[in-house]
């Protein structure tokens, strides 16, 4: 009997249907994920309407308050003017403002004559402190300190720390010349119908470099300007650096910059903008980096924005390679340098991402390199042109199209590097939902208390009510509690499947206690969370699981705000007053606060104890919490440069939101006994960590150390013509 092959064997026309119709099953679980992770956002943007509702009427109330005190120091303060003691002493106070004013021209005049610019330019200025107003200077002899000092004042910072005198100017020239080598940099150029002026300005910025090995590759995209061409031929030709084509055919910004790539021979390609323009130090200072790192593959620098008025303003001070935050906003950007050979591997620009096409290049490239081959030198080395149209302005409806350029190109990097997770942009950045692992993973949540039953009730029952992820348990560590009413509610909830009390009445340590419950646990993951931590949205587990089980993370952070709905904890700077800060504390929930940071998720050295989620092997292979040194404070940041020190990155997630009633049971360091714990505590951790607390690596060495805020450092902790 002759056998019928067609049951065995697909014929050739049914593989090419099969492999469709999985395309579009993929396709469809992949629209479904879509229209889920719509869904969600829509949840959260309610809860975020629910929460500023909620601060609008907090504040309406504190502003109705303030205006009733005000109108009663009205009244005081005009009951002084009247008063016969203001009339008396009248010219004391003019004394002490004449004295202010010497004082200030005294010490601008010292100023200048320490800066080296001779006694009459010092006297200048010296008048000009004294009697602004009467005098119309020009810029030389009003380039000296305000008056009243603003911390956040850009332009005096610029001037006090950015502006290179010749002395710096002597020792970068000096440092070139000790560079063992100097390899050739091609800067690359699209242009396309250019404001002649600030194409000049660009132009004019590279040729002023103090580093003379580089070339410059410009591509006209097809400019219609008839004034285009000339200009640019007559630039080429006065610098046998700068090299031009002229394209054929308008092919836009990554047809262009390839264009303008295929004329650069140098070993590191890096980018300029036809309107933004380099510091003349900027091409040196990467290149010094380069001899420094010489494994390094791709380096970025600061960067900050330029004005029509040419004024500086807006810098962003980054932070070393911050995985995370990449994928919440380009961290790179500008100026950025690449190893020619990488440039080459992965292929230049892609039309296809036009908007996002560097993002998607250094999205590329990072698939090709090791963290430890990405530099961050922490200058300002790029000044990018903020005008009508530009994406420098902020405002992201002028070029939408780029920012749903980024979402495909972070999506396609995911399906590339087969990562469990979609992007999507959210308005200020991307968010990035993983997904919690199948079979979902069983959630340990540790909560140690002592007593406390409102505190401890409103969290256990908050958690009951509000969280949707159905797989944790609660371990509930009762540290010497004699309240009969809290021993009765722990007895109560013992009495359910998933809760177990630990009874352990040794004299307090919140590493002992955290470690004892920590090796009765039966999940995976582990959420040690304070006893006055209420929950607030439903898929922080979700969130803080997802986060966690994903290879290469150690601790996970949530979003903690005070019952006022004001940030008290968005990731944890080390180094902050003295040791360890909270992020953007006391910020509004809805700030994204700096470059985003309150609002976007992004690696912190550290995340605060009082909500962190860590997966137990992680936590096992480091020993837990010190319990020998670290007993009461400190555990928790020393925990997280232990993950650090392993390898593993620590991550805070802005989309996992709770209240923490902050220090309500065992309050702050205020007796001396407590303080001199805290002292021992603190010096432990500059002992065991003393490079990680001196330079904290998700934080910039140009922002300030005292205050949690963000602000500029007065001074910075790197300068002009100082190793990087």
């Amino acid at each position: 009997m002759q056998s019928n092959d067609s049951t065995a064997t697909s014929s050739p026309s049914a593989l090419p249907a099969e492999d469709e119709r999985l395309q579009l099953a993929e396709e469809l679980k992949d629209r479904e994920q879509q229209l889920l992770d719509l869904l969600q956002d829509y949840t959260d943007r309610n809860l975020q309407l629910i929460v500023a509702q909620q601060r609008i009427s907090v504040l309406t109330n504190e502003v109705l308050a303030h205006q009733e005190a005000a109108k009663v120091h009205s009244a005081h303060i005009q009951n002084m003017y009247r008063s016969s003691s203001w009339r008396v002493t009248a010219p004391l106070r003019k004394l002490s403002v004449l004295a202010q004013d010497v004082t200030y021209s005294v010490r601008v005049f010292r100023e200048a004559m320490a800066a080296g610019k001779g006694w009459q330019m010092a006297l200048q200025q010296a008048r000009h402190a004294a009697t602004p107003d009467a005098l119309a200077p020009d810029a030389a002899v009003a380039d000296h300190a305000p008056k009243a000092f603003d911390p956040r004042d850009y332009q005096e910072w610029v001037r006090r720390y950015d502006t290179p005198d010749a002395a710096a100017v002597g020792l970068m020239r000096q440092q070139l010349a000790a560079l063992p080598n100097q390899p050739l940099v091609s800067v690359v150029m699209p242009t396309y119908n250019a404001n002649l002026d600030w194409l000049d300005q660009a132009v004019q910025s590279v040729k002023d470099q103090l580093y003379p090995n580089w070339e410059l590759c410009i591509a006209d995209d097809a400019s219609p300007d008839p004034e285009v061409r000339p200009f640019l031929e007559k630039l080429a030709a006065s610098d046998r650096r700068i090299k031009i084509v002229f394209r054929e055919k308008n092919g836009h910004i990554s047809a262009a910059t390839n264009s303008a790539l295929a004329l650069a021979t140098g070993d590191w390609i890096s980018f300029l903008d036809h309107d933004d323009v380099l510091p003349a130090h900027a091409l040196l200072y990467m290149v010094k980096a380069i001899a420094q790192h010489p494994d390094a593959r791709l380096l970025y620098s600061d960067e900050d924005k330029i004005g029509d008025d040419g004024k500086r303003y807006d810098p962003y001070f980054k932070c070393d390679w911050n995985l995370d935050l990449f994928y919440s906003h380009n961290l790179v950007t500008h100026l950025a340098f690449y190893r020619r050979d990488l440039m080459n591997q992965v292929g230049g620009l892609r039309e296809a991402y036009a908007g996002a096409q560097d993002y998607d290049l250094v999205l590329r490239v990072i698939e090709h390199v090791t963290p430890a081959q990405i530099v961050h030198v922490p200058f300002i080395l790029y000044h990018w042109r903020a005008h009508a149209g530009s994406t420098a302005t902020a405002d992201l409806t002028i070029k939408p199209y780029a920012m749903l350029a980024g979402e495909r190109a972070l999506n396609d990097h995911f399906k590339r590097t087969q990562v469990s997770g979609r992007a999507q942009f959210i308005g200020h950045g991307y968010r990035v939902r993983y997904r919690v692992p199948t079979p979902a993973p069983k959630l340990s949540i540790i909560i140690p208390t002592r007593n406390a039953l409102q505190l401890v009730k409103v969290c256990i029952e908050s958690i009951k009510t509000k969280s949707s992820y159905k797989n944790y348990e609660i371990l509930l560590v009762d540290n010497g509690s004699d309240d009969p009413a809290a021993l009765a509610y722990f007895a109560e909830q013992a009495q359910a499947d998933n809760f177990k009390v630990i009874r352990d009445d040794s004299p307090f340590s919140y590493s002992a206690i955290n470690n004892l419950a920590a090796a009765q646990v039966t999940g995976e993951v582990l959420c040690f969370l304070n006893n006055d931590i209420e929950v607030i949205a439903h898929d922080w587990m979700e969130e803080l699981v997802s986060q966690a089980c994903r290879p290469g993370i150690g601790a996970v952070g949530a979003k903690l705000l005070y019952p006022n709905a004001t940030i008290q904890h968005a990731g944890v700077i080390v180094g902050i007053g003295g040791w360890a800060g909270h992020s953007h504390k006391g910020f509004f929930n809805q700030s994204h606060g700096y470059v985003g940071r309150a609002s976007l998720a992004s690696n912190f050295s550290a995340v605060t104890g009082a909500c962190m989620a860590v997966q137990k092997k992680h936590f096992d292979r480091v020993g837990g919490f010190d319990s020998v040194n670290l007993k009461v404070a400190c555990n928790d940041v020393d925990l997280c440069l232990k993950f650090i020190e392993i390898g593993l990155r620590n991550l805070y997630t802005p989309h996992a939101v709770l209240f923490h009633h902050e220090s309500a049971t065992r309050g702050y360091e205020d007796t001396p006994e407590k303080k001199a714990r805290f002292k021992s505590e603190v010096d432990h951790m500059w002992k065991r960590w003393p490079t990680l607390m001196a330079n904290d690596p998700a934080y910039s060495p140009n922002l300030t150390l005292d205050h949690e805020d963000f602000g500029l450092a007065w001074p910075p902790r790197v300068r002009h013509a100082e190793p990087v």
